[in-house]
């Protein structure tokens, strides 16, 4: 009986899934999911989430809305999920203590913010010149990446799930030209994780502050440059306004995988198939996240150099072959660090042979033949 009532349960919730994605529930950009009645006989949890984002952002924001609706939905209102934006609760960059600390039971943003916590963090988000969404969703699913990441959060009381993903991202928007590796010294940019420290090994000046601070400080000189996402949340922010050259392709981050982190108590008291739903709303969210950027960013970019002549620039070769050789030396040093990081840079090094090779003769050369 119990078993049967699991997979009821889960069922309900996976058409529950699908009926609230395919209304658009994710551009609809309101934070608060729409309450389901809760089934008979239980009381409803009422679960916060903190996130890094803007209430509401394009993308990022609706993304954590969209985990939200899918949890709140799937388990039929037994848990019901409020969104508050960046500095609503809790600061944007206050996300991981204030869920491990249990004063919100879900947090949304990205692992690279945490470094200070855990370096091997950092690998679960973004590696610069490192694996693109479809492959880091292999690793994390079906390459081991997943035990470990749980593995690096467990001491935090914390449990970590993927939640979405931007695709390859852009290199940012800049007030001066990049010709040669020698323009990126003295450059005050805003990029966070292994990009930042690759930076600055190239002689830059990496800068870490939220979202929503950057347009301000990017039109004021603050900073000389920064890196968002892409055209779909960089047109939104209005990004266009503070600089003028936006450069590509972003080394930096060519997969950039979003977290859902779930307070482990909150998580250790549900039911089992509650459990279970939470788990795969995630799952749906961050498949979903990805697919919108596909959808949505190129319309934007054509926006930003058709419509406000954005300068859209590639980066020299000779820049990116620079960048690649030091973003090696990078990861090598911060993975030997301590022991957790060595095992999880081993396991993202091991895959990331494997899956290009296969990608040589798959997608590299398909994308080719297809011109």
């Amino acid at each position: 009986m119990k078993r049967r009532h699991f997979l009821r349960q889960l069922g309900t919730g996976t058409l529950a899934a699908g009926a609230l994605l395919g209304t658009g529930c994710q551009q609809q950009g309101t934070a608060e999911p729409a309450a389901a009645a809760p089934a008979a006989g239980f009381k409803p949890l009422k679960w916060k989430m903190v996130t890094t984002w803007p209430k509401n952002f394009p993308g990022l924001g609706t993304g954590a809305n969209t985990l939200a609706k899918l949890i709140t939905r799937m388990t039929g209102g037994r848990i019901q999920v409020k969104v508050y934006g960046a500095k609503e609760l809790v600061p944007a960059f206050g996300v991981f203590d204030a869920v491990a600390g249990g004063t919100a039971e879900l947090g949304h943003g990205a692992s690279y913010y945490w470094k200070g916590k855990s370096e091997a963090a950092q690998f679960f988000s973004a590696v610069p010149f490192g694996l693109t969404a479809g492959e880091m969703n292999a690793w994390l699913y079906h390459g081991g990446g997943m035990e470990l990441w749980r593995e690096t959060y467990a001491p935090f009381g914390l449990i970590p799930m993927a939640a979405g993903n931007t695709g390859v991202q852009m290199a940012g928007w800049f007030n001066r030209e990049i010709n040669a590796l020698e323009d990126l010294r003295g450059l005050k940019m805003r990029i966070p994780g292994l990009g930042g420290e690759v930076l600055a090994r190239a002689g830059g000046v990496p800068v870490s502050m939220p979202g929503g601070e950057l347009f301000t400080s990017l039109k004021s000189g603050a900073i000389d440059a920064t890196e968002w996402v892409g055209p779909y949340n960089d047109l939104a922010f209005g990004l266009y306004k503070a600089a003028k050259y936006y450069y590509y392709p972003g080394w930096h981050e060519p997969g950039t995988t979003l977290e859902a982190i779930v307070n482990r108590k909150a998580f250790d008291a549900l039911p089992e198939e509650l459990q279970v739903i939470v788990q795969n709303a995630a799952r749906v969210a961050n498949q979903d996240m990805l697919a919108e950027y596909v959808a949505r960013n190129n319309q934007a970019l054509q926006t930003l150099v058709n419509e406000y002549g954005v300068e859209l620039r590639k980066l020299p070769d000779t820049v990116l072959d620079r960048l690649r050789e030091l973003s090696d030396q990078v990861v090598a040093e911060i993975a030997d660090q301590d022991d957790l990081s060595q095992r999880v840079y081993a396991s993202y090094r091991d895959f990331r042979t494997q899956v290009i090779q296969w990608h040589n003769i798959s997608e590299r050369a398909y994308l080719n033949a297809r011109g």
